[in-house]
């Protein structure tokens, strides 16, 4: 069928065309004078978005899973013990590379469907008198099951804890999406990627490294090369990089920063809420389906994950999906797969956009004899958002 792919997987999103017309660059001298210029415009875009002043971005050419290991690498010594929660594919993963690079790591298992539990971090890091755990690692936005944690109220589990260990957190898939606040919360590395929020390709792993993070980084002995986080400032400094960067990449990034720059991030976080809110509305009063996300505390808003009923394999939902109507939907992952499809709602999207989305899973899910109204979900989405607040610019135009 003509017609575009409709990419609803929570990412790679879908990258605007002015970005993509900015990455259509020649090659030029990435050790030229004017290089500089463009370096220290991204790097200080970078820190608007991380709300940093005191932090410092680091861009490696990699995904997010290099910004993982970049962070246990150079912050902690071999055999360091962290804390961290498992709750979800991506949680699994940071947790599995933690015992892959050799850390003792203390697993709080959390049911998939939750976020990551404050109360039991604190009793943890209480338990822990002698100071061990050197890191507690938290993932904010659980992309396998569309769940939100709070990182505000880990920080405040450490901090009445009194625990000094640093605080790593994954915001793959909610920084620039979902608030993210890197010197309010006292988060000493944030790990993200091009591919989501920041609406790129897939690339460029991006993260913030705070001071006593870099400190930490002077005191470790682990071995690291590719990811070290003092190779790069000592570069980035006068607007360089110690290997060849993406050029095309980082003229997409510059320009993705004005895009979110000229929307404001407050405006962001309000239309990702407003526009996940109309796919809630759909799955739960259109078609009666519930999401893997147990709680509305836990509800994100950069993906849903749509439980679908006994009986049927979300799989083929995704398949006809695909196959059918040119649609890309998220698939279940580990513990949920089969059980869940997965729509995703952030970066560059409207409403109409997201309801070719909804519209699309609709048909999927009937032509699979999931049992639902036809036109529910489409009715129940376009109900909510013509009658909620959206963000200030687009209320005005």
């Amino acid at each position: 069928m003509p017609g575009q792919n409709f990419l609803f997987v929570p990412g790679p999103t879908n990258v605007p065309a002015r970005v993509l017309r900015s990455m259509m660059v020649p090659m030029e001298d990435h050790r030229s004078p004017k290089f500089p210029d463009l370096t220290r415009e991204v790097l200080a875009g970078l820190k608007t978005v991380f709300k940093t002043e005191k932090g410092t971005p680091i861009v490696f050419p990699s995904s997010g899973t290099g910004c993982w290991e970049a962070a246990l690498t150079n912050c902690l010594n071999p055999g360091d013990k962290v804390l961290a929660s498992r709750f979800g594919q991506f949680s699994h993963l940071w947790v599995d590379m933690c015992q892959r690079l050799g850390f003792d790591v203390e697993i709080i298992e959390v049911e998939w469907g939750e976020g990551a539990p404050a109360d039991r971090y604190r009793a943890a890091l209480e338990a822990d008198t002698q100071h061990k755990i050197k890191a507690v690692l938290v993932c904010q936005n659980e992309t396998a099951t569309g769940v939100t944690s709070d990182v505000a109220a880990i920080r405040a589990a450490m901090n009445l804890a009194g625990h000094p260990a640093l605080l790593f957190v994954d915001s793959v898939s909610a920084l620039a999406s979902i608030d993210f606040r890197m010197d309010e919360w006292a988060v000493d590395v944030c790990v993200s990627g091009s591919q989501k929020g920041l609406m790129l390709p897939a690339g460029l792993g991006v993260t913030c490294v705070s001071e006593k993070a870099l400190e930490a980084a002077c005191q470790s002995k682990h071995p690291r090369c590719y990811f070290d986080y003092q190779d790069m400032i000592k570069n980035n400094v006068n607007g360089y990089f110690p290997y060849t960067p993406s050029l095309p990449m980082l003229y997409g990034l510059k320009e993705s920063l004005t895009v979110i720059a000229e929307e404001g991030l407050e405006n962001i976080f309000v239309r990702h809420h407003y526009l996940a809110g109309g796919v809630r509305a759909a799955v739960q009063e259109g078609w009666g389906l519930k999401l893997c996300a147990r709680a509305p505390q836990w509800y994100s808003d950069t993906v849903s994950a749509i439980v679908v009923p006994e009986g049927f394999n979300a799989a083929h939902v995704i398949d006809r999906a695909f196959k059918r109507y040119n649609l890309s939907l998220g698939a279940g992952l580990s513990k949920v797969a089969g059980k869940v499809f997965r729509i995703g709602h952030l970066g560059d999207l409207n409403e109409l956009m997201l309801m070719g989305a909804i519209a699309g899973a609709e048909m999927a899910m009937l032509d699979v004899g999931i049992q639902i109204e036809p036109g529910s979900g489409v009715a129940a989405a376009s109900q909510f958002w013509r009658n909620q607040k959206v963000a200030p610019q687009v209320a005005a135009a």
